[in-house]
């Protein structure tokens, strides 16, 4: 079914507010998945702020170049749908390697983070990251551990003072 110029600019528009708002983009191949498997996958994207879209190719391609981004010409062959992902970059990741695996149907080609096209390796290397709230815990431990030392050195010098009032107390006590 042929798609009118209208249709085709409106596309293009949605692609490019998608691309604009987004961390990175997964490609995959969905050729041989049902509907009823897609909405799944979409519903589980949806919990990680990212979207799957069904795409064509020439479209996409023309998207990019208007965002001023590389178009990665040997990741958009045949039917691609593409994983915009808006907040974190990792949980789409874990989320399509998970469905591809149990699936074996669909396909990770690659994708994009800022100008940089990685292949499905890179997918998979983005699986190893750790999650946004990850980060933050190791951040503020980080900032933290010299805090604490402190407060226990600090401490451990009243805790010492402490310990030696009690022990001359009680040789008073005996004394008298």
């Amino acid at each position: 079914m042929a798609i009118n110029r209208a249709k085709k600019e409106t596309l293009v528009s949605g692609y490019t507010e998608k691309l604009q708002r987004s961390q990175a983009m997964i490609i995959t191949e969905y050729r041989g998945l049902t509907h009823k498997q897609l909405e799944g996958l979409r519903r589980d994207l949806r919990g990680c702020e990212s979207e799957l879209a069904v795409s064509k190719n020439t479209l996409l391609a023309r998207a990019l170049r208007e965002v001023g981004q590389p178009v990665p010409e040997a990741l958009l062959t045949g039917p691609t749908a593409v994983v915009f992902c808006y907040n974190e970059i990792a949980a789409p990741a874990k989320i399509l390697t998970k469905f591809a695996k149990d699936s074996k149907i669909m396909v990770l080609r690659g994708g994009m983070l800022g100008s940089s096209i990685f292949d499905e390796a890179g997918v998979q290397a983005l699986t190893e990251l750790p999650s946004k709230d990850q980060l933050r815990a190791q951040v503020v431990g980080t900032l933290q551990a010299p805090i604490v030392g402190l407060v226990n050195v600090l401490s451990g010098t009243m805790r010492g003072f402490l310990n030696v009032l009690n022990a001359r107390s009680e040789q008073l006590e005996k004394a008298a």
